[in-house]
């Protein structure tokens, strides 16, 4: 079934829409170009030589897509400036984020606001972004987030990365799922397995199933 051919469904102001970002909302992956875009150009030279290993096993299986992500961030972001980081993220969200996001994903996701439902954005790419990006929007956020010490970056996440069953541990941490007639959920990949498996009405890569 195409994304076109996904039903829009019945007017009900208490249903929750629960929806993955990268590759469902977006055409790409959105953490990997703002990792490019924030790296200094010396931690990048390097980088390269040291991931090199990582990312042959990473693309053959061995080193998953959330081990990869915290190596990225130990990597690029160790004691940089939260509030610079806080500005580039403002600038991604502003200038890349449009540019890859699919528009009839977006026309699905504004069907639910305008129905009146809850929209939640579950993903495990970074707040520094999606929530500039979900204020916009006028949705709700749970997402991946940095630890910082005062104004620098410690290298690591704050919490878990929010991806397989941590994002169905932050939906039932933020929701009473009981107090909703209908839940939709919509995502790409493994990792949403488990948020998948909250909702009534479930698409996989916009296939329902």
């Amino acid at each position: 079934m195409a994304l076109a051919d996904v039903p829009l469904g019945l007017n009900n102001s208490n249903d929750l829409a629960l929806f993955d970002f990268d590759g469902t909302l977006t055409r790409c992956d959105t953490f990997t170009p703002f990792i490019k875009q924030v790296i200094s150009p010396a931690r990048l030279f390097w980088g390269r030589l040291v991931l090199l290993p990582v990312i042959a096993a990473y693309r053959i299986g061995l080193v998953s897509s959330s081990q990869m992500r915290r190596l990225l961030i130990k990597l690029a972001l160790t004691g940089r400036s939260k509030m610079e980081l806080e500005q580039l993220g403002l600038k991604h969200a502003i200038e890349f984020l449009p540019t890859v996001i699919r528009p009839l994903a977006m026309e699905k996701l504004q069907w639910h606001l305008a129905a009146g439902d809850r929209v939640v954005l579950v993903s495990a790419s970074l707040d520094l972004y999606l929530k500039p990006w979900c204020d916009q929007v006028g949705i709700e956020l749970l997402s991946s987030s940095l630890e910082a010490e005062g104004d620098r970056l410690t290298g690591y996440h704050q919490g878990a990365d929010c991806c397989g069953a941590e994002k169905a541990n932050r939906v039932r941490a933020l929701l009473n799922l009981s107090h909703y007639d209908r839940i939709y959920a919509y995502g790409d990949t493994k990792e949403d397995r488990e948020l998948l498996a909250l909702a009534d009405e479930k698409y996989y890569q916009w296939n329902r199933i």
